[in-house]
């Protein structure tokens, strides 16, 4: 029997170092060990680390505004215009080296051509957006940094059916500082 308890031991140790092994590779790495990325080289050769300044309680709100034709001797082809307002709430940023908040605002328009192929269309669009954003924590240096035009681009399917219009649409901003307006959309329209 006594020989049997060493066995016992010596198989259920590498069971026990395996275990082991997987619950702290679920953990996450510790505050002081995670190198996320270097911010800054400070003349004395400290070296400042960290992230990017994120926030929960940011959001986006607004509105866009279509208008289209179709060309009597061209029924495949449409044309229009989008006109597009856009305000965020603590949109993390950077500036000159500097991580900020800031609260942002968006005006834009685009030129709108698809083509229709049956109750499917398909469809792109270009255009420019003015844009400002304004630091949560005001920095006069910054104040000229924090706003400028940008070059807007976007395409989309859309589907009639029985007089209802679906879009699905893909726009993305030129700005860096405008990424988070890089969308996504769903929308249904009602055509008059």
């Amino acid at each position: 029997m006594k020989i049997g308890r060493p066995l016992a031991a010596l198989l259920a140790t590498p069971l026990a170092l395996l275990a082991a092994s997987n619950a702290l590779a679920d953990a996450p790495p510790p505050a002081y060990v995670a190198h996320a990325s270097d911010v800054m080289h400070l003349d004395n050769g400290v070296m400042i680390e960290g992230q990017d300044l994120e926030t929960q309680d940011g959001y986006t709100s607004g509105f866009r505004l279509t208008a289209g034709f179709s060309p009597l001797r061209l029924p495949f082809l449409d044309l229009g215009a989008e006109v597009s307002y856009r305000e965020s709430d603590e949109v993390p940023a950077r500036f000159g080296g500097q991580a900020l908040i800031l609260d942002t605002m968006s005006l834009g328009g685009s030129l709108v051509a698809g083509l229709r192929l049956g109750q499917w269309g398909l469809y792109a669009k270009s255009g420019f957006a003015e844009w400002e954003g304004d630091p949560i924590i005001p920095n006069d240096a910054l104040a000229l940094d924090t706003a400028g035009t940008t070059r807007v681009q976007g395409f989309g399917v859309r589907l009639q059916f029985n007089g209802l219009v679906s879009r699905v649409e893909y726009e993305e901003f030129d700005a860096p500082s405008m990424a988070h307006l890089n969308l996504v959309t769903a929308s249904l329209h009602i055509p008059f």
